[in-house]
């Protein structure tokens, strides 16, 4: 599924990599499970209302991309997308109180699962729009560059986006400018309930690419060191001026689309298939069996992170829903 110069990567970025940071990659992966199978608990239970698209499964390309940025880095992504803004630095109380549709949250409850915002973090939001990122992105890009600032924009997006115009336009912009962005097309498949063969004519879809002129990587999605390392190549290349990239992560969601669809199109053989390669559960035992870290010291990682996940929820259900009043406020860019 992936090149073989990425698992040599991978396998590399394990041997090397501080203990610290492994256990960071694990530590995040975790976390946004966690988060994610808190939501699902609490939709099921009307604490959560409207859309609501969950990363389980996917969580390798957040933390593993997200890892090889800087702080100042831009972060551009879909309406699947806590799993990014988590990976990013967000507080997971006001991503959480965002989804409670709560003043505390991180849009001041007014975006909800699908927009959630974060300009200090640069992270530059969620769009409900297939595809809708990807120009976003582009013009983040131009303004780096116009200012002649180091920072790369890594830009998120489905495999149903490929199709898009807005796709295309944003690659040709890239490559004709030379802009620093990282494109990264996590391919789960599907997109909704539509089988990618039946959607795009190239299946190799870091092969779109080529018309560009830019370089096109796969790397699989579900193992965190081989993003990370396909992650960093691309950046390095964009903040050493010589423009963007495009990496395929191929990758599963273990849920529905959304919260609202029961997934009858994927075979129950499928999903055991992708849900063996787990890439929390993988990652583990490589840091067991290849690292020889401690069994317990994860137990207390996972531990930490279930509790800070509840932590979340009361934070969310202990806060103040939007005032009227304020109903208005955000609608002009001159408003706070």
């Amino acid at each position: 599924m992936a090149l073989e110069r990425d698992k040599h990567t991978a396998q590399h970025a394990l041997l090397t990599l501080q203990e610290v940071q492994l256990l960071g990659f694990y530590r995040r992966m975790t976390l946004i499970r966690h988060f994610e199978e808190k939501t699902a608990e609490m939709y099921s239970r009307g604490k959560i209302t409207g859309f609501c698209h969950l990363y389980a499964g996917e969580e390798a390309v957040a933390v593993g991309a997200i890892s090889a940025l800087n702080d100042k880095d831009y972060v551009v992504s879909t309406y699947r997308e806590h799993g990014h803004c988590i990976a990013k630095g967000a507080d997971p109380r006001v991503v959480m109180a965002e989804l409670f549709g709560k003043e505390t949250g991180i849009s001041r409850g007014r975006g909800g699962s699908m927009h959630l915002f974060d300009p200090d973090l640069r992270f530059m939001g969620g769009y409900a729009i297939v595809g809708g990122g990807l120009p976003i992105a582009a013009g983040l890009g131009f303004a780096v560059k116009y200012n002649e600032g180091p920072e790369v924009v890594c830009c998120f997006f489905g495999d149903g986006a490929l199709p898009q115009g807005a796709f295309h336009e944003s690659l040709n912009m890239a490559a004709l400018w030379n802009l620093p962005v990282v494109f990264i097309c996590e391919n789960n498949f599907y997109g909704m309930g539509t089988l990618i063969q039946n959607a795009i004519s190239q299946e190799d879809l870091y092969r779109f690419a080529e018309p560009y002129k830019i370089p096109g990587v796969r790397v699989d999605g579900m193992d965190v060191l081989e993003v990370y390392g396909a992650t960093m190549e691309a950046i390095a290349r964009a903040r050493n001026g010589d423009g963007p990239s495009l990496i395929e992560a191929v990758t599963y969601r273990f849920r529905g689309h959304s919260m609202s669809d029961p997934a009858e199109y994927r075979s129950k053989r499928e999903e055991r298939i992708w849900q063996e390669r787990d890439p929390i559960k993988n990652m583990r035992r490589r840091l067991i069996g290849e690292r020889q870290v401690a069994e317990s010291r994860l137990d207390e990682i996972d531990r930490e992170v279930a509790a800070e996940v509840d932590a979340a929820v009361k934070f969310a259900e202990e806060s103040p829903e939007p005032s009227i009043d304020t109903a208005g406020k955000g609608v002009y860019a001159s408003e706070e």
